[in-house]
């Protein structure tokens, strides 16, 4: 019989209260530095929360996998193609919706594509993202452990962060390959994707969760699975915790080693961003498993999490799409110094006159996000009270 393990719950659940703490700011011009991504190189905090969800993805798949296989291959590949077209297909409408935006006083229709500002670049609706990157992660990385086993995944793995760092330093630009105008993964993206249905956050058209780069981000899934399994095989022993930890130990300098020729970097998910990122990821587990599974640590801060960590993809997808609808919600906020009436999205309205003049413009921004994660675990908690769970 299996045994459970409370603290891979707690670990999922505080991933995504930290997803939603870090995507939900008052103001994306007051974010205190560990909250906000690196520009480029390098990984903050902030940049974990993500790889660090993958890993969990790939945990949970070691607990489910027997099950699929024990199914049949006809069952286990209408499972991973529908979940996959399910998650996929919610990305893509969290970033179409609420369908409409304002344009003046006036809502109007988000079309797929809209037409270029003069000497702008064209813009329509983003097809990737993360739930989308969520998606394919775990269709490749389901059929690599599937067909593969321990081995075959292991090896692929190997193969792929491998392979990505020598495509990326041979496609790329030969004075830096590995900068945002020199990675060939960008290239790939307008000729698939096409320029209008990029990413333009930086300014130019780069999809951080784009083609070339989910390659290494569908091996992030397969060492969560490879974890998940050595955690299954050994069960809740001292020596699980102390092997786990020794292999994080390991990846982090591998990671850290790897970083001098083939930077870290969250952008274009680099090899050595995934062997650090999950080295960071095993010690934290190791952590929590100590605390929860060995020493019965347990009381209001894992129960916090551990509902968030029940419906995960639920309740990161209605995260998204209320600051959508309260963008929708229009208040009338003065006017300007031309006498233009000014108006404010509902998010705005209350950073600019509850949050920021109660705490000042830094933590008013930090209290914003925490208000949209209390918002959110009272749902969750009523759906746990409730004995709802909305698998995606």
């Amino acid at each position: 019989m299996k045994q459970r393990f409370y603290s891979l719950d707690v670990f999922r659940g505080a991933t995504v209260a930290l997803m939603i703490l870090v995507n939900n700011p008052g103001s994306w011009s007051y974010i205190y530095a560990p909250l906000e991504h690196a520009p480029w190189h390098g990984c903050t905090p902030t940049d974990l929360v993500f790889p660090f969800f993958l890993f969990a993805v790939g945990n949970a798949m070691a607990f489910v996998m027997p099950r699929l296989q024990e199914a049949g291959n006809a069952a286990f590949l209408k499972k991973v193609f529908t979940r996959t077209l399910l998650i996929f297909g919610i990305g893509l409408f969290l970033n179409w919706f609420p369908f409409v935006k304002w344009s003046g006083d006036q809502l109007v229709f988000k079309k797929w594509v809209e037409a270029a500002a003069s000497g702008g670049m064209p813009t329509g609706v983003r097809i990737l993202g993360v739930l989308q990157r969520i998606a394919l992660a775990y269709c490749f990385a389901a059929l690599i452990v599937y067909y593969g086993k321990i081995r075959g995944a292991f090896v692929t793995g190997a193969v792929i962060l491998l392979g990505y760092w020598l495509v990326c330093m041979l496609a790329g630009a030969p004075a830096d390959p590995y900068s945002l105008s020199g990675y060939f993964g960008t290239a790939v993206d307008k000729a698939v994707l096409g320029t209008a249905h990029m990413y333009k956050g930086e300014g130019v058209a780069f999809d951080p969760e784009g083609l070339a780069s989910l390659l290494p981000a569908v091996v992030q899934v397969i060492l969560g699975y490879l974890v998940g399994n050595y955690i299954l095989q050994k069960g809740k022993t001292y020596e699980m915790i102390a092997g786990l930890f020794v292999i994080g130990c390991i990846f982090i300098f591998a990671g850290f080693c790897w970083d001098m020729v083939f930077p870290i970097n969250k952008k274009i998910w680099t090899s050595s961003f995934v062997i650090y990122t999950t080295g960071l990821a095993i010690l934290v587990l190791c952590v929590l498993m100590y605390a929860i599974e060995m020493r019965g640590v347990r009381g209001v801060w894992s129960r916090f999490f551990d509902v968030f960590g029940k419906n995960a993809l639920f309740i990161f997808m209605i995260s998204g799409i209320l600051p959508r609808i309260y963008g929708l919600i229009r208040i009338t906020d003065g006017v300007d110094g031309k006498g233009q009436i000014i108006h404010k999205g509902l998010s705005q309205w209350m950073y600019d006159h509850i949050f920021a003049p109660a705490f000042g413009y830094m933590n008013g921004s930090l209290l914003y996000a925490v208000f949209n994660i209390l918002l959110m675990w009272l749902l969750c908690y009523w759906l746990d009270r409730k004995k709802i769970y909305i698998k995606v």
